[in-house]
Formats: C-alpha cells, structure tokens, sequence
C-alpha cells in the first residue's frame, strides 16, 4: 500500500552454496578425505542454497504426511502419503549417495567422510526427510551379521535410484530401511519388549522365517522397503529383517495405527504399528539383538551429530546473513560490538560440533572402532544439547522476524531437540560412557590417544585433557550411585576436551582461541555473547563463519 516505503528488510537468503561457504567442511574434504569429491558436494551445496530447495523444505513442511488406513471397500491399506516436496528432498539426498553406499566403498576411500559432509548440507535445507536417508545408511553394518539378507538388502540401500513405491525388494534396484525397536512399556529399555517372534518351519522370507506378534510405540518412515526390528524369541530379545511387501507382491501384515503429530521434524512420518503375524527374517542369534541392532543404533547416533551440527549451522547463517542486511540504532548489525560476540560465540558452538562430526566419520573410513566406541556417544550427547539453546539465540538475532514461520529459524527451532531424544536420550549416552568406562579399556586406550596429539599445542587443552582423562579413570573405581551422579559431568568434559583439542589443532587461530577462551577453565559464560576477546577478533569469526 502507499502508506510507506518498505526500507530496511533483509533480502532472502539464497544463491549460495551450503558446502562451498564453509570452511570447516571444505577443510575436512581436504584434509581426511577424497578432494576429487568436492565437484559433487559444490553441486549439492549449491542446490542446497537455491530457492528451489527451499521451496520443497517449506512445503514438505507445511504439508505432512497422511495416513490412510483402509481402502474404500474396506480392506485395510496402510499407506501413507507424502507431498511431492518430500519425495525431491528424498530423491536428492538418494541420488548424491547419501545412504548405504560408504559401506560399499573400499576402506580408506574417505567415502563415509564425504556421506557426512553431504549430509550436513543437505540437512541444512530440512532435515525430517533425513530420517530414513539415515536409517538406510545406518542398517548396512547391522545386515552384515548375515551373509545372505545382506547380499539381498545392502546394494538396494547403497543404491542412488529413488523407488518410493511399495514392491517386492527383489524387484527393485533401490530400497529404504527403517527400524523399529521401542514399545509403549518400555521406551528405551528395549530389553522390556514384549512383541512375540514365534519360529516358522517355512514362510515367504530368505533365511530362518520367524512371525512377529505385537506392537512398535514409535516407527518412523512406515513406507520402507524394510525395518529391523526387536522382539522376543524362544532364545531371547532377537533383532529380525521385516519387510513391507512379500516376494509374491502381497502386503506383509503392518497395521499402521496412527502417525504422531510431533512437534517437528513434521515432514516425517513417524507411525505407531501393529503386527499380526508378520513375517521377519532372523537377523543374527536369537538372544543377541541388541548385539546385533547395537551397530545401527552406533550409526544413527553419528548421524544425530551430524543433524545437530547441520541444525546449527543453518541457524547461523540465518543470523549472520540477517544481522548483514538489518541495521538498527544507527548502524548494521553485525557491525555493532555485542552483536559481534554473540555471532562469534554461536560460530565457534557451529565449528566445533562440525569438526567433531567430521572426526567421527574420518574414524569410521578408518576403522577406528575403539575410538568410535565412547567419542559418538559422548559427542551424541554433548552436541544434541547444545543444539536448543544455540538456535534459540540464533532465532533472537533476528528479533521478531525469527519467530515467524517464513524465516526458516521457527522450524530449526522446533527440530533443535529432537536429535538429544533419539537413539537414546541424554541419561541414556551418559550410561553408555559409564558402561564403555567401566568395561572396555580399548575404548578408554583409544580416546587417551587421540587426546595426547593435541598435547603441547595450548596449556588450557592440557588442563582439559588431563581433567577429562582423571574423571573418567576415576568412574572406573567410583560407587555405582556416585558415578551417575557425576556421568552428565563427566561427559560433557570428554566432549569439550575432545572438541578443544581439534580445534587447536585444524581451526583457524583466531577461532580456536575464541573457543578455547570461551570454553575452557572457570570462563564459560552462562548465556551465548558472553566471550572475553576483543570486537576485532570476534568480527574475523564471524567473517570466517560464513563467506557469502
């Protein structure tokens, strides 16, 4: 209307590239992985940034799926139906191999390292669609506890060809995974299942046919090719391969009773099923199948850093690129020295989360399960909680604005939690590092070693380190009631030390001494923009953050 000229408004924030603008995944490509894979990532980073992109996020969102349980003569359909928008956000994730296909690279390739960095950019743009991008990924290792269901399943899920549709999985070229393992009594204490798997001499799946009988509390992406799953065997909590369709084309039973209506991650169907003799294929020994699913559930919780780390980072270049074009009082923004600080503050958060994930990867190329084995659990932990505060302040550098669905930060903000939730919640990893402690001194060996390459390089990463390293020796011996009195301690100290010390060694310098000030010692502030450097440090952390 003419009752005013519009001034002073920020211009959308597209046309640029996702991977390209940050310097701690270029560097990670570099430095661990296959520089002949940046041609790729540059593609994906750059239809990341693009209107196009945003566009199916913001539908994807803004139209969830639907459940349609029963056929208008009555039979019972069980299908969901997902907007277009999901399915390009799906087939692009799909298409640049960000599924199965590490697991089929030759170790050492930097195949995993490359998969991270995709995904962290393409997360960016939504993240619910990478739940099944990330189960698909994470079910390979799980399938290799049998020969044959994965000679059947992983190249299907190492596949870049997008099949949603519902058919026998030997008749397709690509395929989904999902999981489903907790009950309504039982939540993450899996071990309380009470879904029957009753032994069948012959049925209509490869390998040793069992039939399940019971019910999954929360099953996400419903419309898989297949899912592992948990359920109780004559020989105990057994983990078995349970697919949609049978290889004579019928629909195995998998009654979808309801989808939840989640707070986020909204563009993901998230179900709650019955099952009623549905066939599964046994996947390892009965009794073992919180052994066998225990290496999905250490892929997936990789991913949960990945995500969070892709969560925050998008928040901070919707704050930067906000505080670039509003001014305010007299001047820009991110001119203004405490709007500096909390920029800076909330881009060393961002790079260190980063940096850790891509260690995590690096680790898996390698095949440094020790490492592996207490570093995702504790980063699983540390990064998933810093994620909700970081992207509430991240939210507030846009003021109202941020607060507003069209802006992008109201969805990040509702996603910031989910990752601290799934594959176990805080307590739950914190546990895990106490059982890993206690139990498996290769694990404590390996972390010890990585910590001692950063030794020497800053007195303050020495002090973590061997802070960090004392605390848990002393879990070790500790009384069981103490110990998990001081478990959240102790794993957010392992997490910082194990971020400090990459920093130090691979962050610029003027960011790795705004983190290291920040947050080692007795000088971590109790709110974001609290940093003790100076307006020229924190305004080169800032430029680094984010070169569009």
């Amino acid at each position: 209307m003419g009752t005013h000229d519009v001034t002073n408004q920020v211009p959308p924030l597209t046309g640029y590239d996702a991977f390209g603008t940050d310097h701690v995944l270029v560097d990670a490509v570099a430095r661990w992985g296959d520089p002949a894979d940046a041609t790729s990532l540059h593609e994906l980073g750059t239809l990341a940034g693009s209107p196009t992109a945003q566009g199916w996020a913001d539908d994807a969102d803004r139209q969830p799926p639907r459940l349609r349980t029963h056929r208008p003569t009555g039979e019972r359909a069980d299908q969901v139906d997902y907007h277009p928008a999901y399915h390009s956000l799906l087939r692009t994730a799909v298409a640049y191999g960000l599924t199965a296909e590490p697991w089929t690279r030759p170790s050492g390739s930097g195949a995993h390292l490359r998969r991270a960095v995709g995904f962290v950019v393409w997360s960016q743009v939504e993240a619910g669609h990478g739940c099944p991008v990330s189960m698909t990924y994470a079910a390979a290792p799980a399938l290799g506890h049998d020969p044959d269901l994965a000679a059947r399943w992983v190249p299907r899920l190492a596949s870049r060809d997008y099949e949603p549709e519902l058919r026998p999985v030997a008749d397709k070229d690509g395929a989904l995974c999902g999981m489903g393992m907790t009950e309504k009594q039982g939540g993450s204490d899996v071990r309380a299942n009470t879904t029957r798997a009753e032994p069948a001499s012959d049925g209509p799946v490869p390998g040793a046919a069992y039939r399940l009988t019971g019910h999954k509390w929360f099953c996400s992406a419903p419309m898989s090719d297949g899912f592992l799953m948990l359920a109780q065997a004559p020989g105990g909590l057994t983990c078995f391969v349970v697919p949609r369709v049978l290889d004579d084309g019928s629909l195995n039973p998998f009654a979808i009773q309801r989808l939840k209506d989640k707070l986020g991650n909204r563009s993901n169907a998230s179900s709650e099923v019955e099952l009623d003799g549905t066939w599964g294929s046994r996947l390892g020994d009965e009794g073992r199948g919180v052994r066998t699913i225990i290496d999905m559930v250490a892929a997936t919780r990789l991913d949960c850093v990945l995500g969070s780390a892709a969560t925050m980072r998008a928040a901070l270049t919707r704050a930067v690129h906000h505080t670039r074009h509003r001014s305010a009082f007299g001047a820009v923004l991110v001119d203004q020295p405490l709007m500096q600080a909390v920029l800076a503050d909330l881009a060393v958060e961002s790079e260190a989360a980063t940096l850790l994930g891509m260690r995590l990867a690096h680790a898996v190329d390698q095949g440094e399960s020790a490492f592996l084995r207490l570093a995702v659990a504790a980063a699983k932990f540390w990064v998933c909680k810093r994620t909700p505060p970081m992207v509430a302040e991240a939210l507030e550098c846009l003021g109202g604005n941020g607060y507003v669905e069209e802006n992008g930060l109201a969805r990040l903000y509702r996603e910031a939690p989910l990752n601290s939730i799934w594959e176990g919640s805080g307590n739950v990893n914190a546990l895990d590092v106490l059982r890993a402690v206690g139990r498996e001194p290769l694990a404590v060996e390996a972390l010890d070693k990585e910590l001692a390459q950063a030794r020497g390089l800053d007195r303050r990463v020495d002090a973590a380190v061997d802070g960090a390293l004392t605390a848990m020796r002393a879990v070790a011996s500790a009384d069981p009631v103490q110990a998990q009195l001081g478990a959240r301690r102790l794993v957010q100290d392992l997490a910082v030390a194990l971020q400090a010390a990459l920093v130090v060694q691979y962050s610029p310098s003027v960011v790795a001494e705004t983190f290291l000030a920040s947050r080692l010692g007795d000088t971590d502030g109790r709110v974001f923009g609290t940093l003790s450097v100076g307006s020229a440090a924190a305004k080169e952390v800032v430029d680094l953050a984010f070169a569009d």
